[in-house]
C-alpha cells in the first residue's frame, strides 16, 4: 500500500493551485466543473493533488468548508487487490461510504472504493490501477478536462518525487484507537513512538508503516491543553491531516530555490545547530553543518543507518487557518562496506526540534502564552 493522491477541500482554488505551482513548481494538468463543485488536478512527479471548491453550499465540499477550514478531505491510497483490502476493511467495522466503481481506460482499467477513515470527516479511497491509467478516477471527480503545460505558470521543474509520509493530529485519548484503526482496518504496523515535552506543552506520537508499500502514518494527539496539536483540533473542528512530507534527493537546492520564490519556512535558531555540532559521532563536516544551517534545515541520524542523514523543513501553514503546512525531506543514502543504507524513520532530535519550532510560531500568534 502506498499513497495515490490526495484531495484537498479548498475556499479559494485559484490561490491554493497558484501556490502549488508558483512555489512548489507543480503542474495543472485537468480540471472540471459541475453544479455543486469545481476540481482540479496538480501533479510532481509521482506526486498528485486534487484541489476542490465549492460552487454551492449544498454540495459536500460546500458542507465540509462550513465546518473546516481548508485542507485534506482524502488520503487515496494504492493497493494490489482492492477487493481483498477493502473486504478486510469492511471485515473490520469500516463503513463504506462508496462501493466499487471501475473506469476502463484505452490501455488500462481503474477501480476505487471510499471508506470513512477513523473519527472526523477525513476519507480515504482505496485504488487499484492495472495498466496504463489516469492520474485519478474521473467519475470521482467530474469529467476532467487535461490541459496543456503551457496552461501553468511554472518557475522551474520541481525535484520532489513522492508523498514520504502524512501526518494526523487525533484528540487527546484516542490515539491507541485510532493505532488500532489503522492496524486491524488497512493493516499498518506500529512503529517509532514519540513523546515530547516541553515548558509549555507535549504531545504524543505513534507512527504508523505499512509492511506492503511506502505509506507512513504518524498520528499526534496532544497531552496538554495547549499543545500545538490541541490548537489544530480546535481550528480544524476535529481530527484532521496536519502536514504531508515531500520527498526530494536535493533538499538544500531545493530549500534555496524555495526561499528565493519566497515561501514562507519555519525559523531554526542557531543555538540547534550548536547543539548538532557537538553531538558525538558528527556524519558531516563542520563546513556541511554550515551549508545546512544557511538553509535552516533540520539534520539527524540513526545508529543503524549511520552514517546516512535526514534532513528535514517545514513550510509555515498555507491556507487561511494555521493548520496545514508542508515538510520537505531528504533520506540520505549511502554505502558502507559494499552495504547500502538509507535514512529511514523520524529522527527524535528533528521530530522535538519541529514541535519547539511549531511553539514558537504558538507565541508569535499569541495562542502559546510563555
Amino acid at each position: 500500500m502506498k499513497f495515490d493522491h490526495v484531495c484537498f477541500y479548498v475556499s479559494d482554488i485559484e490561490a491554493a493551485r497558484n501556490w502549488l505551482v508558483q512555489k512548489l513548481g507543480f503542474r495543472l494538468t485537468a480540471r472540471s466543473q459541475d453544479g455543486l463543485s469545481q476540481s482540479e488536478v496538480i501533479c510532481a512527479n509521482s506526486i498528485t493533488f486534487v484541489l476542490r471548491s465549492p460552487l454551492a453550499a449544498a454540495g459536500p465540499v460546500g458542507k465540509f468548508l462550513k465546518h473546516h477550514p481548508s485542507g485534506v478531505a482524502d488520503v487515496a491510497f494504492r493497493v494490489a487487490n482492492l477487493n481483498l483490502v477493502l473486504s478486510v476493511a469492511l471485515a473490520q467495522g469500516a463503513e463504506l461510504l462508496q462501493p466499487i466503481q471501475s473506469e476502463r481506460q484505452p490501455r488500462g482499467l481503474l477501480r476505487w472504493a471510499t471508506i470513512a477513515a477513523w473519527g472526523g470527516e477525513l476519507r480515504h479511497t482505496l485504488v487499484e490501477r492495472r495498466g496504463e491509467t489516469a492520474l485519478v478516477p474521473e467519475r470521482l471527480y467530474g469529467q476532467l478536462s487535461p490541459l496543456a503545460e503551457t496552461n501553468a505558470v511554472n518557475p522551474q521543474p520541481t525535484t520532489f518525487e513522492r508523498i514520504d509520509h502524512v501526518v494526523l493530529n487525533v484528540p487527546a485519548g484516542e490515539l491507541t484507537s485510532t493505532v488500532d484503526w489503522y492496524a486491524r482496518v488497512l493493516g499498518f504496523s506500529p512503529q517509532q513512538t514519540f513523546k515530547i515535552q516541553t515548558d509549555y506543552s507535549g504531545l504524543c506520537s505513534q507512527v504508523m508503516v505499512h509492511p506492503l508499500g511506502t505509506a507512513q502514518l504518524p498520528i499526534n494527539q496532544p497531552t496538554s491543553q495547549n499543545s500545538q496539536i490541541q490548537e489544530f483540533l480546535d481550528l480544524n473542528r476535529g481530527s484532521g491531516v496536519q502536514h504531508i512530507a515531500l520527498e526530494t534527493k536535493q533538499i538544500l537546492p531545493t530549500i534555496a530555490q524555495l526561499r528565493a520564490r519566497q515561501v514562507p519556512l519555519l525559523q531554526v535558531p542557531a543555538s540547534y545547530y550548536s547543539e548538532v555540532q557537538e553531538m558525538p559521532n558528527l556524519p558531516i563536516s563542520l563546513s556541511q553543518l554550515q551549508e545546512i544551517a544557511a538553509q535552516q534545515v533540520l539534520v539527524d541520524w540513526q545508529e543503524e543507518t549511520y552514517p546516512a542523514m535526514l534532513l528535514q523543513t517545514f513550510s509555515q501553514p498555507i491556507f487561511e487557518q494555521p493548520t496545514f503546512f508542508f515538510e520537505f525531506i531528504e533520506r540520505q543514502v549511502c554505502t558502507v562496506q559494499g552495504q547500502t543504507r538509507q535514512a529511514l524513520g523520524f529522527g527524535e532530535g528533528n521530530f522535538r526540534a519541529l514541535f519547539e519550532a511549531i511553539e514558537r510560531e504558538q507565541i508569535r500568534r499569541g495562542s502559546l502564552c510563555q
